[in-house]
């Protein structure tokens, strides 16, 4: 069957139509031409960087940090890959920070530290990462999924950037967040121990011993383990918790009470050297219980 072309006369009238309409012939075209544009692309004309740049700076001084990220963002992607967009992103992280937005922080600071491991920053990004989790550790009866973060993301600042001005105050506050899980497995603990669950309990508060040694709350985590192993009568067990909070606190209130609980039963503190107790203490204080 032969192939049968639209009529050239008729085709040539519509196209004269539409030209000898003027502006009105477009919409003429654009009713047979299904891929005419329906809309006029916005074109953005590029800010220069360093105007960018100064623009956040001005709104983190007026305390506008939502601003203050969305001109670092601007900046970040108006000029990707370059030193200015480094600079954007940390700043992104930071404005995140002083704005409380610290979930944005930790995700600023990570593609901060993915992108640019080796640069002059990489401290300051981890610094805010951690801190970032820092100021979000809750109190001790809620979950510590944060607390434990934040030890790691401190612990990671020490040991990858140890001469950095940062690493002080990163040890100060890992004292402080172990601190604070110390006290959630001493709360646990207590709980077990109110209940007599024994067993859970001395679980908890050989926790507290052997990774939050340097707590506060080891003087009473000896002690309630000297109160649990007293309860299941595994004398020799409370004994040594006994001798070793004597010989490493000898004035501690806790000691006073783990003193007393013994006597009742008719027996002395007396140290195991073997223990897992004394082994623990000896290896990271330097130095055996009894020696001190």
């Amino acid at each position: 069957m032969p192939v049968t072309y639209p009529n050239r006369g008729a085709l040539a009238a519509v196209l004269l139509t539409a030209l000898s309409l003027g502006l009105g012939g477009c919409d003429a075209l654009d009713s047979i031409n299904p891929f005419a544009e329906k809309y006029k692309p916005e074109v953005i004309p590029d800010v220069p960087a360093d105007k960018l740049y100064s623009e956040g700076l001005a709104k983190m001084e007026d305390s506008d940090f939502e601003g203050a990220v969305k001109k670092f963002g601007d900046l970040d992607k108006q000029y990707a890959y370059s030193d200015w967009s480094r600079k954007a992103l940390l700043m992104t992280a930071y404005a995140n920070y002083e704005g409380q937005k610290y979930d944005d922080a930790i995700n600023a600071s990570k593609r901060y530290l993915q992108r640019h491991p080796a640069s002059k920053d990489a401290a300051y990004a981890q610094y805010l990462m951690a801190m970032s989790q820092y100021k979000q550790i809750p109190d001790v009866t809620r979950d510590q999924d944060r607390s434990e973060k934040a030890l790691v993301a401190l612990q990671e600042l020490v040991q990858k950037y140890p001469t950095s001005e940062y690493s002080s105050d990163a040890k100060a506050k890992i004292q402080i967040t172990r601190d604070q899980l110390a006290g959630k497995e001493m709360e646990v603990g207590r709980f077990y121990l109110e209940r007599r669950n024994f067993p859970a309990a001395i679980n908890r508060f050989r926790d507290v011993i052997s990774k939050y040694q340097t707590t506060r709350h080891t003087e009473e985590a000896l002690e309630r383990l000297v109160e649990a192993y007293m309860a299941l009568g595994i004398t020799q067990e409370a004994q040594n918790a006994a001798a070793v909070l004597g010989h490493n606190f000898p004035d501690s209130p806790w000691y006073k009470d783990a003193y007393a609980l013994l006597q009742n039963g008719g027996l002395q503190p007396r140290e195991e050297k073997t223990s897992w107790l004394s082994k623990t203490f000896s290896s990271i204080t330097g130095r055996t219980a009894s020696a001190q």
